[in-house]
């Protein structure tokens, strides 16, 4: 190397995955109209592959132990928002306990959206059902008052509006997965359509 070579100066710009550009916003994006689900009547019901279902109640969901992901996120539409707050429960803590050979996951949304995801990409601290924004309840346009929260994918596999998650052991594709989107959806690898 040459004396006083500094090479390509470095940019201030943060890690973005290829084809994302940074929005300070959130955009609001669905299929469809906002559910308005009621706190008294909302619940999350995992289903195992045999058919066995655990509850939890607005209240239960509230009870059990609470994690604060500090967060990027990044939408298949090319935005990413870095360094988002969010508090919910960990998919580790609604799994515990749970005797399951399935290797996959199909998400249930109030309004009758779903998505697939492989179950591995729920455990490890990787995915949450959250409940809280930025230190507010997590808005209805934005999934209130609960969404998946997956954020090492793009966000559609973030089910707005969670109800549910079945246990499967074959993989089984959701909305947009069936209209042509990838069944993985990895950003870094810009896995937006099936062939990507």
């Amino acid at each position: 190397m040459s004396p006083g070579f500094q090479g390509r100066p470095r940019t201030a710009e943060p890690a973005l995955p290829p084809g994302q550009y940074l929005t300070q916003d959130f955009p609001v994006l669905s299929a469809g109209p906002t559910p308005r689900v009621p706190l008294d009547t909302w619940e999350f019901v995992l289903t195992g592959e045999g058919g066995a279902e655990y509850r939890w109640s607005w209240d239960e969901l509230m009870g059990l132990p609470q994690e604060t992901p500090h967060v990027d996120i990044h939408c298949v539409t090319r935005w990413s928002k870095l360094g988002t707050d969010w508090q919910g429960v960990s998919l580790d803590t609604l799994l515990d306990g749970i005797d399951t050979a399935a290797r996959y996951a199909l998400v249930h949304s109030y309004g009758g959206y779903t998505t697939n995801l492989p179950l591995d990409d729920l455990r490890g601290g990787r995915a949450w059902v959250a409940h809280t924004y930025e230190g507010g309840p997590l808005p209805a346009e934005h999934g209130g008052p609960a969404r998946l929260l997956v954020p090492h994918l793009y966000f559609w596999k973030s089910a707005k509006w969670v109800r549910g998650i079945r246990l499967l052991t074959d993989d089984q594709p959701g909305f947009w997965e069936t209209a042509g989107y990838h069944d993985y959806g990895d950003p870094w690898r810009e896995q937006r359509y099936q062939g990507d």
